[in-house]
């Protein structure tokens, strides 16, 4: 049966299986579920973070080492100052954290390990309340990184564990700062 090309098709269409040894989902498969360009990071508008992190998944070392390098001034400023747009990045840096073919693994644990450390907003706002009358509240984009962070913090164990040495003690200092 055809239907008008305006109208919606009632046939059920199929997708090929995935042939065995095949990764069901593709890395950041999930970037665009993210309103990117209703958030903000250090620079204004965030819809730049999805190729920096598609570079850092897919770049050669030099190429994925300058993308992180970016997305670091973007989410986490100076190594202890979120955004906005830090927390919606935090899950895709440890989905690249844990795959093999990214070259720079053990800096992208260190940058999740800023993120869970930064308390310049709460610190600031300790001393300066007013801070946390303003419309868009730094202190609570601070706790939603942290967060999120700590969400997929069961990647853990598996990253201590894994043979590249800068890797393994990268997450050992992340888990550490978890802990406190």
């Amino acid at each position: 049966m055809r239907t008008a090309p305006n109208q919606p098709s009632h046939e059920r269409t199929s997708s090929p299986a995935p042939s065995a040894g095949v990764a069901r989902t593709t890395p950041l498969s999930a970037l665009s579920r993210v309103p990117w360009g209703e958030i903000q990071d250090s620079t204004g508008n965030a819809a730049a973070i999805p190729l920096l992190l598609n570079s850092v998944a897919w770049g050669d070392p030099d190429t994925a080492g300058a993308a992180l390098g970016e997305l670091r001034r973007r989410i986490c400023q100076y190594g202890f100052v979120v955004e906005q747009a830090t927390a919606a990045t935090v899950p895709f840096l440890w989905e690249l954290a844990q795959l093999p073919q990214v070259t720079c693994r053990a800096e992208i644990i260190q940058l999740l390990r800023s993120i869970a450390g930064a308390r310049q907003w709460e610190s600031t706002a300790a001393v300066y309340p007013k801070l946390l009358n303003h419309r868009e509240n730094p202190v609570v984009w601070e706790r939603q990184a942290r967060q999120a962070v700590r969400a997929r913090s069961g990647a853990l164990s598996t990253l201590m564990a894994d043979d590249d040495t800068e890797i393994a003690h990268a997450t050992t200092e992340l888990a550490r700062t978890l802990d406190e």
